[in-house]
């Protein structure tokens, strides 16, 4: 059984969202996508994607996420998301 889990940093431009996602899929058993904007207004300063959808595979092991979390880790620090 795959999880999913969906991530999102306010705020953060499309580029680094990119970044992230290249980041999470180099750990193995991990597979994400970007979530468009769901706001029906543009807002120059909001961010132009929605947030992350980060699935594991059913057989991924805690390496993995512990790896994850320390990938979204560095993010939020780095950005102050």
């Amino acid at each position: 059984m795959e999880t999913t889990e969906k991530i999102e940093f306010p705020g953060l431009p499309l580029a680094v969202y990119r970044e992230i996602a290249a980041h999470l899929r180099q750990v193995e058993g991990v597979a994400v996508e970007l979530m468009p904007q769901s706001s029906p207004h543009f807002d120059y300063y909001q961010s132009q994607i929605g947030g992350l959808s980060i699935s594991w595979a059913a057989n991924s092991n805690s390496e993995s996420r512990q790896r994850v979390q320390e990938i979204l880790a560095y993010y939020q620090q780095r950005y102050g998301c």
